[in-house]
């Protein structure tokens, strides 16, 4: 399912009762934050929320529209996100066809799916250049940016697509960095070091020259969840967008950089960076629950504000769990699985918990068929992209459902030798990590949390898991009525 827009897929969730308005005035310095926390931590991540009237600004605010499973899966068009993830793994099956009747039979689906997602070129203007404003009349501060925690250092943009190009390449990224407003035309742009945009940025840095940026907010909701996906190198998210929408994304020439955006965005905010040039950006408060410490960042210099007659303006709050963006995480886990299993076929099944804020743990689950395979399966993790931040995996047999958490500590605390399971190494970190022993380098580490036997250094019998046999089980099922329990 496509929407037409981002406003589009809000009606969408008001038709289905996961929309709530708000007519009371609310502040974006600090009270829009205040009641979306309330609503995020309620049982089932509470509804949508679209602020109608938000405190200096005559553009309505939505916020916590990704912030359940339900309105996740809708997000992507989908009753549930294990059904984009059963498409994706149909789509990567290899088998060999047995002949050519075969072949056509079995690639043409998948053909007819990979014809539709290139993203379309129009000449302009779109939807989201009915208003322009450039020169000395852009004001940031006309939008409705949240002030979201007491020691932020600004009013930060938090749902932002930021569209740059690699300068030697010409290929494009979308990737979703925080963006701190300092004037009415100047922020920061916070990428981090292992981001692409950054990368972007050191590739303008050698041939002397600025980068061109365009921050993008709103469009089709599939796009937004894109920008923040763990996509393999050279994989663009608007072909990825396009895939999960059954849909291409249209594009058009952007007024005063040469990028192309959504057609269908609210708001889109264009300008330029000086690779040379560094401000402090921060504190922020962050999806860890802490403060990101204050830093240097680029500096994004604004000259052009474009949007629609009647935008709306999409953010988000981050914080100590749980928030909106772990459902945002919760794709990433169910939708990237089968790529995962590309490379480690071995893998059940894979979670990462909410309170592990994306990269802190990971539980596995495998097929363990040689001593020292939960090993391997750590140091594969490692080297696979955004993977490699993990700070704990903890690996289990198949039988083990690492959903389920209270499992897990159970079999951790009682598969474990630490000195025999333990695997500590040292690499990249997450930038965010502040217990690191310096900013984006420490220490990582993994548990074998799955049966041992001789060939690993065991030589006792490991004892079987307790439970009842089924013939008594079917017995009590019977009786189960009369006891009045």
């Amino acid at each position: 399912m496509a929407y037409t827009d981002f406003q589009d897929f809000l009606a969408y969730l008001e038709k289905m009762g996961e929309l709530k308005r708000i007519k009371e005035p609310l502040d974006p310095y600090l009270q829009i934050t205040e009641v979306a926390d309330r609503v995020m931590r309620q049982p089932g991540g509470g509804p949508a929320l679209l602020i109608e009237n938000p405190v200096g600004s005559d553009i309505p605010v939505a916020i916590n529209v990704f912030g359940s499973r339900k309105r996740m899966s809708l997000a992507l068009g989908a009753a549930d996100l294990e059904d984009i993830a059963c498409e994706i793994e149909a789509l990567l099956k290899t088998e060999v066809p047995s002949g050519k009747l075969q072949a056509m039979r079995e690639l043409a689906p998948k053909l007819g799916v990979l014809a539709k997602i290139p993203p379309r070129h129009a000449k302009g203007p779109g939807r989201c250049q009915e208003v322009v404003t450039t020169g000395d009349q852009v004001d940031l501060f006309r939008l409705p940016i949240l002030h979201c925690w007491p020691q932020d250092g600004g009013r930060t943009i938090t749902l932002p697509l930021v569209f740059t190009h690699d300068p030697q390449t010409g290929r494009r990224n979308v990737g979703m960095y925080r963006v701190q407003v300092y004037d009415r035309c100047t922020t920061g742009m916070h990428w981090q070091m292992h981001k692409v945009g950054a990368e972007h940025e050191r590739a303008a840095a050698l041939q002397k020259r600025p980068i061109q940026a365009a921050v993008v907010l709103g469009g089709d909701p599939a796009l937004t969840y894109a920008a923040t996906a763990p996509l393999p190198p050279g994989l663009d998210e608007l072909l990825f967008a396009g895939f999960l929408r059954k849909k291409p994304v249209t594009l058009v020439p952007a007024k005063t950089v040469a990028l192309e955006v959504p057609e269908d965005a609210e708001i889109v905010i264009e300008g330029w960076i000086d690779p040379q040039e560094r401000r402090m950006e921060g504190p922020f408060g962050d999806h860890t629950g802490y403060y990101s410490l204050a830093d240097l960042y680029p500096v994004f210099h604004v000259t052009a504000i474009t949007h629609r007659r009647n935008p709306v303006y999409p953010c988000t709050v981050v914080g100590r769990p749980p928030k909106e963006d772990a459902w945002l995480g919760k794709a990433t886990e169910r939708l990237f699985l089968p790529l995962l299993r590309l490379n480690l076929p071995e893998i059940v099944d894979i979670n990462l918990p909410v309170e592990g804020v994306f990269h802190n743990i990971a539980f596995v689950s495998i097929r363990k068929r040689y001593p020292g395979h939960a090993f391997k399966v750590m140091h594969a993790l490692w080297g696979l992209g955004q993977a490699m931040f993990t700070k704990m995996i903890f690996v289990f047999d198949a039988d083990v459902n690492v959903q389920d958490i209270s499992e897990c500590l159970w079999r951790i605390g009682n598969n474990i030798d630490p000195e025999r399971d333990m695997c500590l190494v040292r690499g990249p970190v997450d930038v965010l990590d502040h217990a690191s022993r310096a900013l984006g380098f420490g220490s990582k580490i993994g548990f074998d949390c799955t049966r041992k036997g001789p060939q690993e250094g065991f030589h006792r019998e490991w004892p079987d898991v307790i439970e009842m046999s089924q013939e008594i089980k079917a017995q009590i099922d019977a009786l189960w009525p009369k006891l009045g329990l």
